[in-house]
């Protein structure tokens, strides 16, 4: 068992013994099992996918930080949302806006240009986890 903690600025979303957990780390997507080694990674907008009794949930979650220790997953996020969240239409038209500012062949920063990255990342796990 796994005891994974998801934590945002405004609550505690998920505080329970799980059997399985991924997340989408900056360098690619993390499966974390009992007895897995130490970790501290950067997470980038992506889903975070965990199992419990039986079932598989699924959340958008923003850009933050994911710690593995001792069987105890950390995970602290700008935002985390689960398919009954998440307004797709909103979703699609966030991830247009995104995909426009990178599209614009204007003058953007390298930091402007990461956050609509990101924008679209985060728009595609929340259409991913509203499909289900």
């Amino acid at each position: 068992m796994l005891r994974l903690e998801i934590v945002t600025p405004e609550k505690r979303i998920i505080d329970a013994d799980v059997d399985a957990v991924t997340v989408p780390t900056a360098s690619g997507e993390v499966g974390i099992l009992p007895a897995h080694a130490p970790l501290v990674s950067a997470l980038k907008p992506g889903v975070l996918a965990y199992s419990m009794k039986g079932s598989n949930e699924r959340l958008a979650v923003s850009g933050g930080f994911v710690e593995v220790n001792n069987d105890r997953v950390a995970v602290l996020v700008d935002s985390a949302e689960s398919a009954d969240e998440i307004d797709a239409s909103r979703a699609r038209a966030e991830r247009e806006t995104a995909e426009k500012a990178l599209a614009s062949g204007g003058p953007i920063t390298a930091e402007e240009a990461e956050l609509s990255r990101e924008g679209v990342e985060l728009a595609d796990a929340r259409l991913t986890v509203a499909a289900r």
